[in-house]
């Protein structure tokens, strides 16, 4: 293809199509997919008013045939025999989905039982076959009898056997389950010195398991409710009973109950449908992967939320103390834990403020700073052709970029990302004149500081906050970081968990003794938190060491 010849195709036809006969010889006859905006619904919906299980086995089976497509869908086993009852032979069939189930169960416990063994015809029996099956030959500790196809549906989604049997309207539940999991291990994200070592896994059942081992007590309630109207995701709403204040159980129960939506998958996603208010990212419940915390907030009265799937749970109400609240406290000697908690508390507000500080000095109020820190200052600046702003959103956007790269690779080369990023591109960065190493000490000491905060979601908010701080420092200094703090502590007292105020109980300020943020002697603590309003308001009598009159 000569220069005349590009021309005249240029001149003829556009743009687009001249780049696409370059690129593909075959012109016209090149393979082009697109989507369809005009969507045939195919009738899927011929059989949906079908609500309850028909009497003829045959129909059942042709039903659940069509609902769960098993032309396409391998796992969906359906199992066919004949069971001999009464010295009459009946139709059966099993449904279950092949990977949730115990097959040996269903071999030993139910084919066996049904089809193996010949019951004797009693004169005196009931001739009921949906009695005597259930009474006399099905050995599993767990049969259900379910009259609805929804709640057959239920059954076998969530991994059990469905056994259906000729001239009968009742099917039995039977539950075979047994999912292949993740193995109960220390937690990842909460890690703690002193303390319990297990966490949550995906499996709901084992999740509850792991809190009633340690509450150990009848009037611990679990409820499931199901959530999503496709993927029915399993919701377990745990509380003390005899301590939980029953309008925070009801408006629990109410807020899940009342989510519309086709599925849900994750902790995350429950947190945003039931918090009242989204307070700017400010996080109103409490997430956590521990037992033993879930425990301790269950015997203040508060309420947990489980998610099948998760490895994690959500507590609430949850206040502002509560997100600085590590596990490790309560097993620690007062004085220490308290030093830790002032540590964080001092952590957060480095994370939220220094950054803005620093831009607040070094653009309005450089007269505060010692003369010989200013003249430093002013010097590693000398051969920074960038101002400060620029200077500081780039180290706080790099150090954010090596952070969430540090969390994406796999583990072994995570470690480097980190080395890399800090190390190497800090040095380089201040060799090369584009930072200046006070600016490199003011990021490091923010980093380090948001990592001391032990919830996530808390520390992310304080992180996205902090450049509000920054840009109120370099527009107005000191004028504007107060006006800043002014308005974000409006905030926070203006946002409630569940009815209770973000902030107690310092604002509004509650009567509540030992339920501050420092922490007293356990043997002190007697009151449960009075702005959760506990059926139970004592945890421990007077003098709880009961060997040492003077307590």
């Amino acid at each position: 293809m000569n220069i005349f010849s590009i021309f005249v195709n240029i001149t003829n036809m556009n743009i687009k199509n001249f780049f696409n006969n370059l690129i593909s010889p075959n012109g016209d006859k090149h393979y082009n997919f697109s989507i369809s905006n005009n969507v045939n619904a195919e009738n899927f919906n011929i059989k949906e008013n079908v609500k309850v299980i028909f009497p003829n086995v045959c129909e059942n089976l042709e039903f659940l045939k069509y609902k769960y497509n098993t032309l396409l869908n391998n796992d969906v086993i359906i199992r066919e025999f004949n069971m001999q009852v009464f010295s009459q032979n009946y139709r059966c069939f099993i449904i279950y989905i092949d990977g949730l189930v115990d097959t040996d169960s269903i071999n030993d416990f139910i084919l066996k039982a049904l089809m193996i063994s010949k019951p004797k015809y009693n004169k005196d029996a009931n001739n009921d076959i949906i009695n005597y099956v259930d009474s006399c030959l099905l050995p599993q500790n767990s049969v259900t009898k379910v009259t609805k196809f929804e709640d057959v549906y239920s059954g076998i989604n969530m991994g059990d056997c469905l056994l259906f049997i000729d001239t009968a309207d009742t099917a039995f539940d039977i539950d075979v389950k047994q999912y292949n999991q993740r193995s109960i291990e220390a937690s990842n994200n909460e890690s703690v010195i002193k303390g319990s070592q297990e966490a949550f896994v995906e499996n709901f059942r084992t999740n509850t398991s792991l809190i009633r081992r340690i509450v150990n007590n009848e009037n611990l309630i679990i409820e499931n409710i199901p959530v999503g109207h496709l993927s029915k995701t399993k919701c377990g709403i745990c509380y003390m009973q005899n301590i939980a204040n029953s309008d925070l159980v009801s408006e629990v129960k109410y807020r899940i109950s009342s989510i519309d939506i086709d599925s849900l998958l994750s902790t995350g996603q429950l947190e945003q449908l039931i918090e009242e208010d989204e307070g700017f990212g400010i996080p109103q419940t409490l997430s956590t992967e521990r037992p033993d915390k879930c425990t301790k907030y269950l015997f203040e009265g508060r309420v947990v939320v489980l998610v099948n799937g998760n490895p994690q749970a959500i507590i609430m109400p949850a206040t502002v103390e509560d997100f600085l609240f590590s596990p490790e406290d309560t097993n620690l000697r007062p004085i220490f834990a308290n030093f830790l908690r002032f540590l964080r508390v001092t952590a957060a507000i480095l994370t939220l403020l220094l950054p803005g500080i620093y831009m607040a000095i070094t653009s309005f109020h450089q007269e505060i700073l010692p003369t010989e820190l200013l003249f430093s200052i002013l010097a590693a600046r000398e051969n920074v052709p960038f101002p400060i702003i620029f200077e500081l959103l780039l180290m706080e956007f790099s150090f954010e970029l090596i952070r969430e790269a540090g969390l994406r690779v796999p583990s072994p080369i995570g470690s480097t990302i980190g080395i890399v990023g800090a190390l190497i591109l800090g040095d380089a960065a201040v060799n090369a004149g584009i930072v200046s190493p006070i600016l490199i000490i003011i990021v490091a000491i923010t980093g380090i500081s948001s990592y001391a905060i032990p919830d996530f979601s808390f520390g992310f908010h304080l992180r996205i906050f902090r450049f509000l701080f920054i840009a109120l420092g370099v527009t107005a200094g000191f004028l504007g970081i107060g006006a800043g703090i002014f308005i974000y502590a409006t905030l926070l007292c203006s946002l409630k968990s569940f009815g209770v105020p973000y902030t107690a109980p310092f604002a509004p300020a509650y009567n509540s003794p030992g339920n501050g943020y420092f922490i007293p002697p356990i043997w002190k603590k007697r009151y449960r938190a009075s702005f959760i309003s506990p059926k139970k308001k004592t945890s421990q009598a007077h003098i709880s060491k009961k060997w040492d009159i003077k307590s």
